[in-house]
């Protein structure tokens, strides 16, 4: 079995990415699903960030994703109090995960998607780290779109991420999705014979 850590910046493509891979038969840990899962309304870090930031960010009984984003990402302080509530649960629950996987029955590639491998330490966890990349100007005109956000907002949270140059540094493997969707298969393709030869190994 092998695991690879797929991460990258804000639109950079990683969900594509880690769809094309499924599609070949990987299994994917998503850190945005366990995230959901975490701050719905029985999850174990809901009341924790309700506390946190009061009612406003509720809405009809669950936490306003958007909104909760709109605080942190104006205010450092904010965005700190919500990255210690629940990122070190999210990484619990992912430890967790690849632990199962690696002492189960399945023997082929699991692809872990997380946007913080490198900044949680969970790249320690995983066999092969991959960036997807992309042009600026496309991660914010992507995110915006996707999200419903403004270009400015999409920037904000560009710039409170680790920058993508310093994953890329760290990448053992890189997927440039800057051209088009083509483009991507044919290197995702490509990528999927490498990590099942390395996987043989």
């Amino acid at each position: 079995m092998l695991i690879v850590g797929l991460t990258g910046s804000l639109g950079t493509g990683k969900s594509t990415v880690a769809a094309m891979f499924k599609r070949k038969g990987a299994r994917i840990i998503d850190a945005d699903r366990i995230v959901h899962q975490l701050i719905g309304p029985r999850g174990r870090c809901y009341a924790p960030v309700v506390k946190a930031f009061g009612r406003r960010i509720v809405c009809q009984g669950r936490i306003d994703r958007k909104e909760l984003a709109s605080l942190v990402f104006q205010n450092e302080r904010a965005l700190k109090i919500v990255t210690d509530i629940i990122h070190p649960q999210v990484s619990a629950e992912i430890k967790k995960k690849i632990q199962e996987y690696r002492h189960g029955a399945f023997q082929g590639i699991v692809v872990v998607e997380v946007p913080l491998l490198f900044e949680s330490g969970l790249d320690r966890y995983v066999d092969i780290a991959m960036v997807v990349t992309a042009r600026r100007r496309q991660q914010i005109a992507r995110a915006s779109r996707q999200l419903n956000i403004s270009q400015e907002e999409a920037l904000r949270r560009l710039r409170a991420q680790m920058p993508l140059k310093d994953k890329i540094r760290l990448a053992d493997m890189i997927i440039d999705n800057r051209g088009t969707k083509r483009q991507t298969q044919k290197q995702a393709d490509g990528i999927w014979l490498r990590l099942l030869q390395k996987r043989k190994k």
